[in-house]
This record gives structure tokens, sequence and C-alpha cells, in this order.
């Protein structure tokens, strides 16, 4: 039987209510005893005199999401995760708004959070997620990440 890969996108910036609904329904799960949780969010960068009011993220999903079930079985081969969700933006995403969440589980804090850390890497590295940014004029450039 064919694993079904997930879809990590979703449309819009990712709410504050979406990411405690997704912590609060791990308080049944007594074998956690650590999560770790990353948060991006959209920052207002001064870039050559002009401040960015918003990305937009777009992607080939399709690759993107094959990528990130490969890169999803190699950190649970590699570390010892009770689980990992992962959330990307597409689309236009305010200054001040969060465009990932990626949350690892695990029974201790080391690999939840080494997990974690990879996963953000990797993502950035790895999966065609190209974000172009708006600036209060309403220009735009392409981001370039560092």
């Amino acid at each position: 039987m064919e694993k079904k890969i997930k879809n990590i996108f979703t449309e819009g910036a990712i709410t504050p209510v979406f990411i405690s609904d997704s912590i609060s329904k791990h308080s049944t799960k007594k074998n956690i005893g650590a999560h770790s949780i990353f948060l991006g969010q959209v920052r207002n960068d001064l870039i050559d005199g002009k401040e960015v009011s918003a990305i937009e993220y777009t992607s080939y999903t399709d690759m993107a999401m094959e990528k990130m079930a490969i890169i999803r079985e190699e950190i649970f081969s590699k570390y010892s995760l009770t689980c990992m969700h992962i959330h990307h933006s597409l689309g236009k995403i305010n200054a001040g708004e969060i465009c990932l969440f990626v949350f690892t589980s695990s029974a201790h804090r080391k690999a939840a959070i080494d997990a974690c850390e990879e996963v953000v890497e990797r993502i950035k590295k790895e999966l065609p997620i190209w974000g172009k940014e708006i600036f209060v004029d309403n220009t735009h450039q392409w981001k370039v990440n560092s």
C-alpha cells in the first residue's frame, strides 16, 4: 500500500488558534515528554529604504510535498520522534503573521529540539518555495533566503 503524501501547505497565514489547537490535541498522548515548536513570522524588513509589508509565497507544490515526504522519513529514522507536523503558508502573508509552523514531539527534549531545527533548515534549503517581498509602496522583489 502506497503511503499518502501529506499536504504541508496552508492558504494564507497560520493562525494562533490553529497553532494552539494543534498543541492542545497532544495532551492526550501520554508518551510525549517534550515538544519543540518553530514559528516563522514575516518581518517588515527595511530593504534599500523600502519597508516590507508582506511576502507572497508560491511553490511547486507537488515537488515540495514529495521532497518533504522524503525529509520526513529521514528525520523519523534519525530521531526518536512521536510525531511531527509541518505547515507552510502560500499566498500573501502580512508582516507580523505566521508563515511557517513546525511542531515536533518526542519522549525527551533533545530529539524534539534537534529534529525541529533540522526540519526548518531543510525546508529553507531544499523545498521549491519562493517568497516575493511586497513593499509598502506596492513594488516587489523576490526574497533571498539567508
